[in-house]
C-alpha cells in the first residue's frame, strides 16, 4: 500500500510519501509545490500528478491519502463563509453579540466586541426551555421553526446553526428543530450543537455549532474537488482528513463536521513529532513548525501532546480539545518594517505570490527569508535543491530602505531582522511554557516548516534549550504526520452540577467509551485497524472555584470508579500546574471525555549504516553572519551524505533537497540511527 500525506502552506503544499513493502522511517519521501491561493486544490492536483509521474503509481494501486488543509481556518479569518441563519432560546437572541464578561483587552479603551458571523437580523427565538436538569419547561413548536426556516430562506441563508438552551442535558428539542427544517424541504443546511459538541457553556456551544455551519461549504466544495481528481486518477484511493486534535477522520466525516479540521496543519505535525521523539528516545518535547506565514509551537510531555480547550480561530474561541498550539505571525515571509524608529517584523506577509523578494517573483518588500540570505544561511543555489534559484542582489534591494531608516549597512539590517523575529517568538514561548509548569531545560526543540531549521537553533540558544532535534524531513513535517496519524476522535460528557458517585462515573465512562468506539467503526474497515486504544480524562476543580483543570485517568482506574484516587490524581495535576493543592477539600467533577485513537500501519524503525567520516559531506566553506560579525569558517554540508556516527561542530550549515539545518557556533550536531539530526550546546 502507499500511504501520502498532504499539507498545505501559505507558501508551499508539501508531500510525504511512504511504500510500505520499501522500508520503514527512512524510506520516507518528500516533495513540495508552490501553493496556489485561493485555488488551493490546483496545487494538491500539481503535486498529485508529478508523484505519480515520479513513483510511477499505477491507477489500481491501493493508496491511503491523508490531508490537513487551511481552507476552513481561511473562511473563519477572512469571513468568506455563506450567509447563515441562528435559531436560540426566547430571549436569548444575543448570544452571539455578548460573548463573555470578561473582554479580551479591558485596558483598552478602544477595543471592542469582534462582530458576529451572524447579523442580528438572522437571529430567530423560538418559544421553548429546557431547564438545567434536562426536564421541560416549555415544548417546542415545530410550526414555529419552520416559518423560522422559510423566512431564514427568503432573507438569503443557506445554513442553519440551532442551539438552545441546557441541550447539551437533553438534545430533545433540537434534534426536533433539526427535524422541522428537514420537513419544510427549503434546502437548508443545519447544525446542531448538541450533535456537534454537547458542553454546558451557551455561547462556546454555540459559536461551535456556527462556525461548524460556517465552513461547511468551503471544506464541502473543497474536498469534493479532491475526492473528484483521485476518482479520476487514483480511484483505488482513500481520503482521510486531519482532525485539530492530531488524529484523522474519513473524508465524509469532514462534509457534516468540518470543524474538527480548522487546527488541523499544525496538529498534524505535533503527531509527527509525538512519532520521532518516541523513536529516538526524547518524550519531552517543545515544536517549532516555522513556514513562509507563521509560526505554531507546542509542548509534548512523555510523548504525549498537550491537549487545549482553550484554542482560537479568527476571532473567535474553539472550545473543544485540541492540540495545544501557540501561534504568531512570524514565518520565512514575514514582512520587516519601519514603526517610527522601531523595526518590526510581521505579521504580514508575502505569502506564496508575490513571496519574498528574493524569490524573484515580483516581491519587493523585505522578509526573513531575504535576511536568511544576506546573513549566509541559504544557498541561492540549492533552494529546493536547485530547482529554485534565490536573487540576493533584489533581496539587497528590498532590504536597502531598512538598512537606511536605520543607518546601518544592509546585512546589519538583515541580521536585526532575524533579531527581532527571536525576539518576537520569546516573548510568546516563555509566557507558554510557564502557563503549563515546565521549564526549558526540561525539553528537546523540534524544527521543522521550511524556515524552522533555520531561525529555530538561534530561538534555542534564547530560550535557553540545550537539545535541538532536526527530523529527517523538516520541511514536509507536517505531511509526514499525515503518514504516521491514528484515527482519533474526543466524546464527551458535561456532568457539572450533577451528584457523581462511583456507579455513576463507572456508567458514565462506560456509555462514553460506547460513543468513541461506534464513531470508530464508521471510519474504516476493521481490517485497515492494528490496536486501539481508550484515553480517559475528567475535567474537575475544587468547589467554588472558577476553572476547572483536565486530569488524565489510567483506564484501570476510571473502569473501577475509585473516587479516592481520581481526587489524588487531580490533587497531584493541580500541584505540577499551581505548585499548590488541598488535599483536604472537596473537589467535583465538570466533564468527563473519552478519547479512542484507532492505530493503522507507520513506518517501522530501519536504522542507517554507521560512517566514521564527514569528509564526503562536506562541499564548501561559506561566510555566514553570527552575533554581529562575519565567520569565514562556516563548513557547508550535504544531509543525504551524513550518516548515523557524523558529528558537524558549529558553526555549520547542513543542506537537503528541502530544508537548511543552521548549526549555530555553540552547538555541534550529531547524526543519530535514523539520520535525524540532535544539535546539542557544547559546555
Amino acid at each position: 500500500m502507499l500511504r501520502i500525506g498532504i499539507d498545505i502552506g501559505g507558501t508551499f503544499t508539501d508531500f510525504a510519501v511512504w511504500r510500505e513493502d520499501e522500508g520503514g522511517y527512512t524510506a520516507i519521501h518528500s516533495f513540495k509545490v508552490p501553493s496556489t491561493p485561493p485555488s488551493f486544490a490546483d496545487a494538491v492536483r500539481e503535486g498529485l500528478d508529478s508523484l505519480i509521474e515520479r513513483f510511477d503509481i499505477p491507477a489500481d494501486e491501493e493508496i491511503l491519502l491523508v490531508h490537513g488543509t487551511t481552507v476552513s481556518t481561511n473562511a473563519v479569518i477572512e469571513r468568506s463563509g455563506p450567509p447563515l441563519a441562528f435559531l436560540t432560546t426566547k430571549g436569548f437572541p444575543d448570544i452571539l453579540n455578548l460573548q463573555r464578561l470578561r473582554l479580551e483587552k479591558p485596558v483598552d479603551m478602544f477595543s471592542n466586541r469582534p462582530p458576529s458571523l451572524i447579523p442580528r437580523e438572522l437571529v430567530f427565538e423560538i418559544d421553548e426551555r429546557i431547564l438545567a436538569d434536562g426536564s421541560v419547561d416549555r415544548p417546542i413548536d415545530a410550526a414555529e421553526v419552520a416559518a423560522a426556516a422559510l423566512a431564514a430562506k427568503e432573507a438569503g441563508a443557506t445554513g442553519i446553526a440551532v442551539c438552545f438552551l441546557n441541550s447539551y442535558r437533553n438534545p430533545a428539542h433540537e434534534n426536533a428543530a433539526g427535524a422541522a427544517i428537514a420537513a419544510v424541504g427549503n434546502g437548508l443546511d443545519v447544525t446542531l450543537s448538541s450533535a456537534l459538541w454537547p458542553q454546558q457553556n451557551e455561547y462556546e456551544r454555540a459559536i461551535v455549532a456556527v462556525l461548524n455551519a460556517y465552513v461547511k461549504t468551503a471544506i464541502s466544495s473543497y474536498v469534493a474537488e479532491v475526492e473528484e481528481y483521485l476518482h479520476e486518477r487514483l480511484p483505488r484511493a482513500r481520503l482521510f482528513i486531519t482532525r485539530s486534535n492530531g488524529g484523522v477522520m474519513a473524508a465524509r466525516v469532514a462534509y457534516d463536521e468540518p470543524v474538527h479540521t480548522l487546527l488541523s496543519g499544525p496538529a498534524a505535525g505535533v503527531t509527527a513529532a509525538c512519532f520521532v521523539g518516541e523513536m529516538v528516545g526524547s518524550p519531552n518535547l517543545l515544536t517549532m513548525d516555522m513556514g513562509g506565514t507563521s509560526t505554531d509551537m507546542s509542548l509534548i510531555r512523555d510523548c504525549l501532546p498537550q491537549v487545549s480547550s482553550q484554542a482560537e480561530v479568527g476571532d473567535f474561541p474553539l472550545m473543544m480539545p485540541v492540540t495545544a498550539i501557540e501561534a504568531m505571525g512570524a514565518g520565512g515571509g514575514s514582512i520587516a518594517w519601519m514603526d517610527g524608529p522601531v523595526l518590526k517584523v510581521g505579521p504580514k506577509s508575502a505569502g506564496a505570490r508575490p513571496g519574498p523578494a528574493c524569490y524573484g517573483q515580483g516581491g519587493k518588500a523585505p522578509t526573513l527569508s531575504d535576511a536568511y540570505l544576506l546573513c549566509g544561511y541559504l544557498n541561492p543555489d540549492f533552494f529546493l535543491g536547485g530547482r529554485m534559484g534565490l536573487r540576493e542582489d533584489l533581496a539587497e534591494a528590498a532590504m536597502r530602505p531598512l538598512a537606511e531608516a536605520m543607518n546601518v549597512d544592509v546585512v546589519t539590517a538583515a541580521e536585526s531582522c532575524v533579531a527581532v523575529a527571536s525576539s518576537n517568538m520569546l516573548t510568546k514561548v516563555l509566557p507558554f511554557l510557564a502557563r503549563l509548569g515546565v521549564s526549558p531545560r526540561e525539553l528537546t526543540l523540534v524544527l521543522f516548516g521550511g524556515a524552522g531549521a533555520v531561525h529555530g537553533p538561534l530561538l534555542a540558544d534564547e530560550v535557553g534549550i540545550d537539545r535541538v532535534l532536526v527530523p529527517r524531513t523538516p520541511s514536509v513535517f507536517c505531511a509526514f504526520g499525515g503518514i504516521v496519524s491514528d484515527l482519533m476522535h474526543d466524546a464527551v460528557r458535561t456532568v457539572h452540577g450533577l451528584n457523581i458517585e462511583s456507579k455513576d462515573l463507572i456508567a458514565a465512562f462506560g456509555e462514553i467509551a460506547g460513543e468513541a468506539r461506534s464513531w470508530l467503526a464508521e471510519q474504516v474497515e476493521p481490517e485497515w485497524l492494528g490496536e486501539t486504544h481508550l484515553e480517559y480524562h475528567a475535567e474537575m476543580r475544587y468547589i467554588g472555584q472558577s476553572f476547572q483543570v483536565d486530569v488524565s485517568l489510567p483506564e484501570t482506574l476510571a473502569a473501577a470508579g475509585d473516587m479516592r484516587a481520581i481526587s489524588d490524581a487531580f490533587h497531584r495535576e493541580h500541584e505540577r500546574l499551581f505548585n499548590h493543592c488541598d488535599p483536604g477539600a472537596a473537589v467535583e467533577f465538570t466533564q468527563l471525555r473519552v478519547r479512542i485513537r484507532g492505530r493503522m500501519r507507520v513506518p517501522g524503525r530501519d536504522g542507517l549504516a554507521v560512517a566514521e567520516s564527514i569528509e564526503e559531506a562536506k562541499v564548501a566553506v561559506r561566510r555566514a553572519r553570527f552575533g554581529g560579525r562575519w565567520r569565514d569558517d562556516v563548513g557547508v554540508f550535504r544531509r543525504e551524505r551524513l550518516a548515523p556516527g557524523n558529528r558537524v561542530p558549529g558553526p555549520a550549515i547542513i543542506e537537503q533537497v528541502d530544508a537548511t539545518v543552521l548549526v549555530p557556533p555553540a552547538y555541534s550536531a550529531e547524526v543519530g540511527e535514523f539520520g535525524d539530526l540532535m544539535l546539542v550546546k557544547e559546555g
